[in-house]
């Protein structure tokens, strides 16, 4: 068995280019970093899930999603759903004051309705599996022998990006200390959030 260190680094850039996008996952992880509620329970669950993701795709789960067409359409369903749901408070969040503040206790729920919310805008998105699942376990799978190499770099992306993106959310603390700021936030959250559920609902 031949092992290539450098496919680990190649597993880092293909995974951070997969997950540094706009997305539920990110507004999601980015909205939790400034309030600086639950930030560490989020950045572990995102990861983790990711790279519970990346395994399934490594170990050839793509194989099952193209086999059973309805669990895809079934995941697109119940993905739209949920999100569609979060957009809608999302923009009552961005139209009501009282919950604009980062300070307000209302602006953010208790860390179990957190951890549940950051796995529903995870598992129940479908764009996670044809990347995570598909395409990046397809790529792995073209290194051989080092492809768990590729699958470790790539885990490791996760955990560098959501760390950055939750914790270094706080650096963006003065702009957000006006409620105008938030208002914004939340408004795009709704729109990103309600996009994908369309773009979903529309690839059934």
């Amino acid at each position: 068995m031949t092992l290539d260190p450098l496919a680990a680094l190649a597993g880092l850039g293909f995974g951070l280019s997969l997950i540094v996008a706009i997305g539920a996952q990110n507004a999601f992880v980015l909205r939790q970093g400034l309030l600086r509620r639950h930030v560490l329970a989020v950045v572990v669950v995102c990861a983790a899930s990711d790279a519970v993701l990346i395994l399934l795709g490594i170990a050839g789960a793509g194989v099952v999603f193209a086999a059973i067409p309805w669990l895809t359409t079934a995941v697109r369903i119940a993905g739209a759903a949920f999100l569609l749901g979060y957009a809608v408070l999302a923009a009552r969040r961005a139209v009501r004051p009282r919950a604009l503040e980062a300070g307000d206790p209302q602006a953010s729920p208790g860390l179990a309705a957190t951890v549940l919310a950051c796995l529903a805008l995870t598992w129940l998105n479908p764009h996670v599996y044809l990347d995570t699942v598909v395409l990046l376990g397809s790529v792995a799978n073209t290194h051989g022998d080092s492809r768990w190499l590729f699958g470790a770099g790539a885990a490791v992306g996760s955990v560098l990006w959501f760390t950055a993106l939750g914790y270094g959310a706080r650096l963006l603390q003065p702009v957000f200390a006006r409620p105008a700021a938030w208002r914004i936030l939340d408004a795009v959250i709704a729109v990103v959030m309600a996009g994908i559920a369309v773009s979903l609902l529309l690839g059934l």
